[in-house]
This record gives C-alpha cells, sequence and structure tokens, in this order.
C-alpha cells in the first residue's frame, strides 16, 4: 500500500545532495517490498552511482552494502557481473570512496565469489586503463586473504579459466601480478598444477619463436617470463623447455643482448637464470649439442695464461681478467648438464681441446686461491655490523662466488671427471639441511689448489692476480623476480604482437 511513497524516493534521485543521499540510502532498504518497481530502484540506485558527488556514490554505495537485502538487489541486476558499481568505484581517485569499494568488494566474494570474480574479470578485459589496473591490483592482493570456504575448487577453476584470457594481452608488470594470482591458488600447488603455470608461462614467452637479441622488448619478455617459471621448477617439474631455449638461442648472442632497463647487466642476469633452471633440467633431446655451445661460451669467460717473455715476467702489458660471476654461473650450468653426459669431456672432446681446457683451468684456480686468501685476510676478525657496509657485503659475497668455482673446479680436474660436489649459488641462500654442502665450501677455503694447478714456474701473485676491477657489484645480490622493470609497450601491442582489441565498457 505505500508504492506512492517508495515511488517519491526513487524520483528522490532527480534532486539535490540530500535527497539523493536521502534516496540512496532507503531504496536497497525496501526494494524487496516492491518487486514490481524492481528495474526503476536498480537503474535509479546505479544513477546514483554515477553521481558526480562523492558523498552521494559513498552513501549509495554503503547502504547497498550494510543492506540485509543487499545480495537480492544486486543479483536482482540480472547478474552481479554485469554491475557497474565496481567500475566506478575502483575509479574512483577519493581514497574514502576507493578503501570502501575494497572492503565492499570483499563482503561481495563471501556472498557470491564467482559472480564477483566475472564482475572484475569484466572490468580487466572491457574497463578503462585505471579500472582494469585495479581490478588486477586487488585480486592480486585480496584474493589470498580469503577463506577456504569462498575460494573452492571450483572459483580456482573460474579464476584459471578467465586469466588465460587476460594473459593473452597484457604488459610485463600486469603479467607479474597475474602470476602472483595463479601461483597462490592451492589447486595449482601440486606438481601438475605447478606444472601448468611453467607451460603458461612458456607459451607466454613464445619460445616456439625465433629469438631478436636486438630486440629489447623480445629480451625482455623472455626475462620476465624466466623469472616467473623458475621458482615452479623442481625435481618433477623440470625446466628443460626453457634451458634448451636459453642454449641454442640466446647463449650464441649473449654479446648482442640489449635491455630497456638502464644498468642492467643483461649478460650476467641470463647467466644466473640458466644456472638456477639448470639444476631441474630433465631429459634433453640435443644433450650434446647444447653442452659443446655451453662449454664453448664457458671457455670465453676462461683466459688461457699469458706468454712469457725469458726473465719469467709477462710478455704482455697486462693480464686476464677473470671474471668470476660469469664464470660461476657458466661453469655451475655446465656441471649440472654434465652430469648427464658424464663422457662429454674425455670421450666428446679432442685430446687437444681437453688439454686447452685443463690449461684454461689450471690458470684460472691460481688465481683463484689467491683471490680467496685475499678476501680472507680482509674480512678477518669481521663480525656484526662490520660486515653489513657495503664493500664487505660485496666480498662476502665474491667468497662464496670464489669457493663454489673452486669447489667445481676439483670436481673436473678428477680423472675422469667428476659431477658429484654441490654448491649453493652465491646469490641464493644457503638451506640450513645442506650442512655436508656447507663443509664442502668451508673445506675449499682453507684448501690448496688442484694438483694440476701448481705446474709451471711460479709468478708473483700480487701483481698478476690483481681483483678485477667493476666485477664484483651489486650484481652480485640475488635479484628480485618483480623489481625489474615490465614489458615495453602498451597492451594493444602485446607480447608477440597479437594485435589491438577495442575495449569497450561492458555492463
Amino acid at each position: 500500500q505505500h508504492k506512492d511513497a517508495y515511488q517519491a524516493i526513487l524520483d528522490g534521485v532527480k534532486g539535490g545532495a540530500k535527497e539523493k543521499r536521502l534516496a540512496a540510502q532507503f531504496i536497497p532498504k525496501f526494494f524487496k517490498h516492491f518487486p514490481e518497481l524492481a528495474d526503476s530502484a536498480i537503474n535509479a540506485q546505479l544513477d546514483l552511482c554515477e553521481d558526480e558527488d562523492v558523498s552521494v556514490r559513498i552513501r549509495t554505495f554503503t547502504s547497498c552494502v550494510i543492506s540485509e537485502i543487499y545480495l537480492c538487489f544486486f543479483r536482482s541486476c540480472v547478474c552481479i557481473s554485469r554491475i557497474r558499481i565496481s567500475g566506478f568505484f575502483l575509479s574512483s581517485d577519493d581514497s574514502a570512496e576507493f578503501n570502501l569499494v575494497n572492503n565492499a568488494l570483499l563482503s561481495i566474494f563471501k556472498m557470491d565469489a564467482k559472480g564477483t570474480l566475472g564482475g572484475l574479470f569484466s572490468q580487466i578485459l572491457q574497463g578503462e586503463d585505471i579500472v582494469r589496473e585495479r581490478a588486477i591490483k586487488f585480486l592480486s592482493t585480496k584474493l589470498k586473504t580469503l577463506p577456504d570456504e569462498v575460494m573452492t575448487k571450483e572459483v580456482e577453476e573460474f579464476i584459471l579459466t578467465e586469466s588465460k584470457k587476460v594473459l593473452e594481452d597484457v604488459t610485463g608488470e600486469e603479467f607479474v601480478l597475474f602470476m602472483k594470482i595463479l601461483s597462490g591458488l592451492k589447486s595449482l600447488q601440486t606438481v601438475s598444477g605447478r606444472q601448468q603455470l611453467v607451460e603458461l608461462v612458456a607459451e607466454q614467452a613464445d619460445l616456439e619463436q625465433t629469438f631478436n637479441p636486438s630486440d629489447p622488448d623480445c629480451v625482455d619478455r623472455l626475462l620476465q617470463c624466466t623469472r616467473q617459471a623458475v621458482p615452479l621448477f623442481s625435481k618433477n617439474v623440470h625446466s628443460t623447455k626453457f634451458v634448451t631455449y636459453f642454449c641454442e638461442h640466446v647463449l650464441p648472442n649473449l654479446s648482442s643482448l640489449t635491455t630497456p632497463v638502464e644498468g642492467l647487466d643483461i649478460q650476467l642476469e641470463v647467466l644466473k637464470l640458466l644456472a638456477e633452471m639448470s639444476s631441474f633440467c630433465g631429459d634433453m633431446e640435443k644433450l650434446e649439442s647444447n653442452l659443446k655451445k655451453l662449454f664453448d661460451k664457458l671457455l670465453e669467460y676462461m683466459p688461457l695464461p699469458p706468454e712469457e717473455a725469458e726473465n719469467g715476467e709477462n710478455a704482455g702489458n697486462e693480464e686476464p681478467k677473470l671474471q668470476f660471476s660469469y664464470v660461476e654461473c657458466l661453469l655451475y650450468s655446465f656441471h649440472q648438464l654434465g652430469r648427464k653426459l658424464p663422457d662429454f669431456l674425455t670421450a666428446k672432446l679432442n685430446a687437444e681441446k681437453l688439454k686447452d681446457f685443463k690449461i684454461r683451468l689450471q690458470y684460472f684456480a691460481r688465481g683463484l686461491q689467491v683471490y680467496i686468501r685475499q678476501l680472507r685476510l680482509a674480512l678477518q676478525g669481521k663480525t656484526g655490523e662490520a660486515l653489513k657496509t657495503e664493500e664487505n657485503k660485496i666480498k662476502v659475497v665474491a667468497l662464496k662466488i670464489t669457493n663454489n668455482i673452486n669447489v667445481l673446479i676439483k670436481d673436473l680436474f678428477h680423472i675422469p671427471p667428476s659431477y658429484k660436489s654441490t654448491v649453493t649459488l652465491s646469490w641464493k641462500p644457503v638451506q640450513k639441511a645442506d650442512a655436508s654442502q656447507k663443509r664442502a665450501s668451508e673445506d675449499t677455503t682453507s684448501s690448496s689448489p688442484p694438483k694440476k694447478a701448481s705446474a709451471g714456474p711460479k709468478r708473483d701473485a700480487r701483481q698478476i692476480y690483481n681483483p678485477p676491477s667493476g666485477k664484483y657489484s651489486s650484481n652480485l645480490g640475488s635479484f628480485s623476480y618483480e623489481q625489474r622493470g615490465g614489458f615495453r609497450g602498451g597492451r594493444g601491442r602485446g607480447w608477440g604482437g597479437r594485435g589491438n582489441r577495442s575495449r569497450g565498457r561492458i555492463y
């Protein structure tokens, strides 16, 4: 019998700010009592959500959220996925309004998770850029806070399905966020789930396409994708496809790589990624060929001893620089893949090449021992705050690098070469369980060089083996897989030239 009164409330949306705020409060409150006016009520409430007055919009949304018939109101809008409200509020620059919608969306999830996700993904796919950006960030930060009864297997499958649609056209930053979203889903924590994620990343990386080292976008895309894949690899989820691609396409072009990230040592970054992945490489189809490419690249960073004059001094003007950071990565990768073809050095190389390699190892080992002694002397007696200075941090990492190389060289000097030693890469934290590894690392600190290294005339080590300048810097530290820059270009360009897509707003 109060239909006329409710109609008057609906007409209030055409009045001033006070009338609108009253209408925003009473429309959802009495909504269920007037089903014949449902369409008018929904349109009136949506008009209030679009009002220019922030206080009106906040009152409108707050009234909907706290109302007992809130879900009824939104479900009556045909489907939550077609509601405009989330889009309008997510695009707001008002902090109170923005915080309100974040809290409100969490409330919606508990009522209808799948429907709410449908609304958010429709905004991501079809909404304005600011709405898309905030919706993605909302998902990346809030989904992990929802209880298990909300994040059911069906809901997680829906997230995966919709995310694949979005990943067809994303920027680098968006890709990182979506990998964070998907990696946090419980249903993808299994071996099969992680394998599915690796395949998804491999598809984004375009590993089937020709690699262009001079294209910063191509290089950046590969690095971004690989960084997301590395944490997913394990003894059951293999990195073979990525390692193969790096050996066949990236290593031969290492010196030609370009990157849009200023100050990034792109070559060292690539070698670090390869080293981390090599531990989890499975059966490789072209193992001997790729091991050969890795071996050849290793030789480039392991110089031959300089020629000597008759008086025993150097015939050249300067000693070759020993680039320990690069050698650690390459030697570790070679050591890991070499386990799969243990006769590579003895049966696959001719005698001359093997002799040349051992000469390089001997020369590098001598310089290594001198550098280890210098580092230990520089760090001797330093503890606590003294070790936290930038200079000493670099020396600590340098000592880890040289110890690692020493262990690996010892293995290769065995007859036949051995691949049994285990080391922790210098930029990765040492696992507490790796007691045997820790002992091996400590043993190398005080050990003498390999027996082969003692061959040849004695030299003035202090002159010959000056620590290489510029090689121990911030690049030695661990890098974050998410901190680097995103892919250049907008979503219109995509990663693989997938073309523009019109994204008009859909309600």
